[in-house]
């Protein structure tokens, strides 16, 4: 019994967490030496802002890794979230109100194939959700004849985007702030979440002991899809507008800020406030990179050498 405890008690003193939060402030720190807007009131919240939109994509990323999973269907998930929540507004009033759970629901449906096929199919998730993902992106592709589309975000998209609800708060960062209330609740409250961590360990073990880990992992990637779809949503609310490959750029960043937020990339282990930190971490990253002119492929090639580090870390706590 005391064993079983100890686990439980450790997964809230994660040290990755406290190192997360550690390079968080010594980038805040480097990046007031090189400019001294990095430390004012206005540059903190943008950034926020601009962390919102990848918080609820990694909200998403996180329960799947949590499995032993990936989801690397997100670009794309995310692209049809927005150009379908656009394309809802062209439909007059009805259209706009149903825009956002139009939107959210496409990325559910995505996320439901996929689940079906990893749970029920047995098909490997990596190799199926990059399948759904060149699906999905020839759909999009067809529907808009590979042009720009021409639909605009709805009003209710940007006030959700770019709004302020409450003074200096913007409403991005609220839906952050609810879409992580709901996480946390669902990881340390429900039997869902109990399970995530368990089938994340041993998935033969989590069945034996009467999980239904089939419907799990369903529910995983449907949270997966649809939490990618609702990204997708902001960020056409943000720039008024969907665009084609949208996603693209928040694929590595996804994972990466679960994995640096110290979850296990094999699954079972993982807080999501670390999660939080690793969004943030990688928001401050990006935007110094940005300042700095390095161009995306250098970028890119930072988060692959960060998602190859805590592998090979995480995955030699695994085995001992």
């Amino acid at each position: 019994m005391r064993q079983s405890i100890v686990p439980i008690r450790l997964r809230g003193r994660d040290p990755a967490v406290a190192i997360a939060f550690g390079c968080i402030l010594l980038l805040v720190l480097g990046g007031s030496i090189y400019s001294s807007n990095f430390l004012s009131a206005d540059y903190l919240l943008q950034q926020l802002k601009v962390a919102s939109f990848l918080g609820v994509i990694a909200t998403g990323m996180m329960m799947v890794i949590l499995l032993g999973q990936i989801d690397l269907s997100v670009p794309w998930t995310v692209t049809a979230g927005a150009m379908m929540a656009c394309a809802a507004t062209a439909y007059g009033t009805s259209g706009s109100f149903l825009a956002i759970p139009f939107g959210i629901a496409c990325g559910a449906a995505i996320g439901f194939v996929n689940g079906l096929a990893v749970a029920y199919l047995r098909i490997p998730s990596m190799i199926i959700t990059l399948a759904t993902n060149a699906v999905v992106q020839g759909l999009m592709v067809v529907y808009t004849g590979g042009f720009s589309p021409q639909d605009s975000a709805s009003p209710a998209m940007r006030f959700l985007a770019t709004g302020y609800m409450i003074p200096s708060v913007p409403n991005g960062v609220l839906v952050w702030l609810v879409v992580g209330i709901l996480a946390v609740f669902l990881l340390t409250r429900t039997t869902f979440g109990r399970s995530l961590y368990a089938i994340g360990n041993r998935e033969r073990a989590a069945y034996m002991s009467g999980i239904d880990t089939r419907r799990i992992a369903l529910l995983a990637f449907v949270i997966s899809g649809s939490l990618s779809a609702l990204g997708g949503v902001l960020l056409a609310g943000y720039a008024s507008k969907a665009s084609q490959s949208m996603g693209d750029a928040y694929l590595l960043p996804s994972i990466a800020a679960v994995v640096l937020g110290g979850t296990h990339v094999l699954g079972g282990k993982g807080s999501y406030l670390g999660t939080v930190a690793g969004v943030i971490l990688i928001t401050l990253l990006q935007s110094i990179l940005s300042v700095m002119q390095i161009e995306e492929a250098g970028r890119q090639l930072i988060y692959g050498v960060v998602i190859i580090g805590m592998l090979l870390l995480y995955g030699r706590q695994k085995l001992n």
